[in-house]
């Protein structure tokens, strides 16, 4: 794979506990009652397509898919607003993971619609996985690994 830096080798401490909090978060998911690791990869999918991060895009596309994530649905998911695709808890994570990436202020009425769906620790889990895929979206902005886009 080509870097501008191969950030895994330069700093393997701090790479290691970003990829330990994707371990956590993918349990966290697996295990919750109101949030699903479907609901994480169209999250981390959505997400990347706002910070237009292709290697992200490429890598949670093929997640997805792998997960059996339909092909319709992401394609979509850029529109989801627009589509009856997704479910309510979806819709929910997409608008509260649009707000956090875009620094939007939240608003009352989407804190309490997001709070009421997912309860207090999944809002937590969710604003974390929101803040992790955008740190990992960052670092690939800036250092470029090379992007397939083939199966």
């Amino acid at each position: 794979m080509n870097y501008r830096i191969n950030y895994y080798a330069v700093s393997p401490k701090l790479m290691t506990i970003l990829l330990r909090q994707e371990r956590c978060l993918q349990q966290q998911f697996s295990l919750s009652s109101t949030l699903s690791i479907a609901i994480w990869e169209l999250v981390k999918l959505r997400v990347s397509q706002i910070n237009q991060c292709a290697f992200c895009i490429d890598m949670h596309s093929k997640d997805a898919l792998k997960q059996g994530e339909s092909a319709e649905r992401l394609i979509g998911l850029s529109a989801w607003q627009d589509t009856l695709l997704y479910t309510e808890s979806e819709q929910s994570a997409l608008h509260w993971a649009e707000c956090i990436t875009s620094g939007q202020p939240v608003s009352d009425q989407l804190y309490q619609r997001t709070l009421d769906i997912f309860g207090e620790q999944g809002l937590v889990d969710l604003t974390l996985a929101v803040n992790a895929i955008n740190s990992w979206n960052r670092i690939a902005k800036a250092f470029k690994p090379e992007v397939g886009f083939s199966s």
